[in-house]
């Protein structure tokens, strides 16, 4: 069993979601870190979705609020969220190009 620590970038997510971590049929993800930066000049609601190897979609956030120029930490301090096999991890924010977002996992093969 292979295990790696990394990070994963993704830059000014906006309406639609957008995948900012995956996994797929051999791979588990265990994300330690996620931030979300507000690149706006005003207040955003921002959701977080996670889908399962069956595609079906839950909120693991939904429309949390986020100030202009202000950064959330969506998992952080001891929390873990752990995506299986062919999960997906997506962002989206209320706004077009409003956010970036980090995450920072251990990845296990």
């Amino acid at each position: 069993m292979a295990v790696q620590v990394k990070n994963r970038v993704t830059k000014n997510v906006g309406t639609v979601p957008v995948i900012v971590s995956e996994t797929d049929p051999s791979k588990r993800q265990t994300i330690l870190g996620l931030s979300i930066t507000n690149l706006t000049d005003g207040f955003l609601y921002i959701d977080v979705l996670v889908d399962d190897d069956t595609s079906v979609s839950g909120y693991y956030l939904k429309e949390a609020l986020l100030a202009e120029g202000s950064s959330l930490r969506a998992v952080s301090t001891g929390e873990k969220l752990v995506l299986g096999t062919n999960n997906k991890l997506k962002v989206k924010a209320s706004a077009d190009d409003a956010v970036d977002v980090i995450v920072s996992y251990v990845e296990t093969t």
